[in-house]
Order: structure tokens, then C-alpha cells, then sequence
């Protein structure tokens, strides 16, 4: 492995001070069985797996996606399915008793038809579980005062949009992961929803995500692991980039070879 290589593979995504080697997080649905899942995750290199509570039976009563996780997996409980703050807490309060984590990513929806998140409903939500000592992993649109208000409330993460969820349209608004970065330096931001393949991810890293969650995007894929191990790869190339700096754009060409000492 290349000493750049080995730099960015040595660096951690650190959330409330626990440290993850993987930027990548990734999800359980909509894989077409459950042996094409835990490949799909294999392959990733992720070390957490997001969970649906409102999809699963957390008594573990009958078979589901639960029963093929691997245990080294940090499983990260989400609220996906709530459409007001109360429902939310009350999801993740369950969450926490059945999966024994305070680890929680929040989402509260607002439309049923673009799952946009409320972001009202959201920040309520949080600053009730931040104060019940949940780590909290909020899900919003991509809007700067809305980031920063989350970060005040003592969310440990934040997750801006980068699409609508399950759409793969890649990032939609650069600008503003880009704001967000410059102006939130100290914030760990993560990237969630929306990526349709490997360059989504790799843009969003270089323009300055701390990691990436996904799942459609490697679920749906005709290949899962094969899609996952681009997605692995993807993003630790954009974040070997990001770091790395890149050239300015320009409206004219530069030539490559310097004119200095040009035979004439």
C-alpha cells in the first residue's frame, strides 16, 4: 500500500469518540435476500449497518435481516417511517432497549411523497434525545442554519441530503455541502441519500464529507457486492483527494510543461 494510501486507510470517522477505519455506512433494505445482503456488507469494508426499527422484529421472534448481520457491525437504529418529533423519540427510545445502543439516526418526514425531511420536527426531536444522552445522527436538508442549529442542540453528527432518498441522482447542490464544510470546520458531516453509484460518493467526499451513508445504491445495483466494493473504493479516493487539494479551475488552457528553457 502506497504511504497515501496507508495515510487516509489509517485515518478515523470519529462519532461521539468512537472510531470507525471505514467512511462508509450502509443499510439492509431492499436487497433481494438476505445471503446477497451480508455479501453486499462483506465487500463494503463498512463497520455500521443502519436498521429500520419500524421494519424489524427487534424480539427477535421471527427470521428477518437481524439474524444475517455480521456482530462485528455497529448497528446504527434509525427512525425512518416517523412523520413527528414525539413518534421519532418514542422509535428511538425503543431502539435503545431492544438493540442495547444510544446510537440513533434521526429521521422525521415531512412529505410522503419526496420523504424530504421536516427539519422543525426534526430539531425538536433532537434536543429531546440529546438531553435523554442519545447519540444523535440527524438526517435534514442540505440548509447551513439548519446544520448549525442541530451541531448547537448537541447532535454528534450531522447527515445533509445529498438527493431525494432512494433517487440516485448524486449530489444535487454542491454549493451547498461546500458551504457547509468551510463554515462548519470542526462538525463531523455526513453525506445520506441520494447516491446512485461509485463517482456520487466520490464527489461528495471531495467536496468534504466525512463519510457517506447509503443503501439503495448498493442494494439495487445488479451487482451488490460488486457495487459495494466500488463504493468502498470511491470513497477513499475522494477523500484521499479531498485532502490531497485539488488544481483551480480555469476558463483557458495551462500548458503541462513549463516554457522556461524551451528550444527555440
Amino acid at each position: 500500500m502506497s504511504t497515501a494510501r496507508a495515510s487516509v486507510s489509517n485515518e478515523k470517522l470519529i462519532i461521539a469518540g468512537r472510531a470507525f477505519s471505514s467512511r462508509l455506512i450502509i443499510g439492509t433494505g431492499k436487497y433481494r435476500s438476505y445471503d446477497q445482503m451480508r455479501s453486499a456488507h462483506e465487500a463494503s469494508g463498512a463497520e455500521m449497518v443502519t436498521v429500520a426499527v419500524r421494519r424489524v422484529p427487534l424480539d427477535r421472534s421471527s427470521e428477518s435481516f437481524l439474524d444475517y448481520l455480521s456482530p462485528s457491525l455497529q448497528i446504527l437504529p434509525n427512525t425512518a417511517g416517523c412523520y413527528t418529533a414525539d413518534d421519532a423519540i418514542r422509535t428511538a427510545r425503543l431502539a435503545r432497549e431492544a438493540l442495547q445502543t444510544d446510537l440513533v439516526k434521526l429521521e422525521v418526514i415531512g412529505d410522503q411523497t419526496t420523504l424530504f425531511p421536516d427539519n422543525e420536527q426534526t430539531l425538536e426531536a433532537a434536543r429531546v434525545l440529546v438531553k435523554e444522552g442519545f447519540v444523535v445522527l440527524p438526517y435534514f436538508n442540505d440548509d447551513l442554519i439548519m446544520a448549525k442549529k442541530l451541531l448547537d442542540a448537541g447532535c454528534a453528527a450531522i447527515m445533509p441530503l445529498a438527493a431525494p432518498i432512494g433517487s440516485g441522482l448524486g449530489v444535487q447542490n454542491p454549493a451547498n455541502l461546500r458551504i457547509m464544510r468551510e463554515q462548519l470546520p470542526d462538525a463531523t458531516i455526513i453525506v445520506d441519500a441520494g447516491v446512485g453509484t461509485a463517482s456520487d460518493a466520490a464527489i461528495a467526499m471531495e467536496l468534504g464529507a466525512d463519510g457517506v451513508l447509503m443503501n439503495t445504491a448498493i442494494a439495487e445495483a445488479e451487482d451488490p457486492a460488486k457495487m459495494a466494493t466500488a463504493m468502498k473504493l470511491a470513497i477513499e479516493a475522494g477523500r484521499l483527494a479531498y485532502l490531497a487539494g485539488r488544481m483551480p479551475k480555469r476558463l483557458y488552457a495551462s500548458a503541462s510543461s513549463p516554457l522556461q528553457g524551451v528550444i527555440k
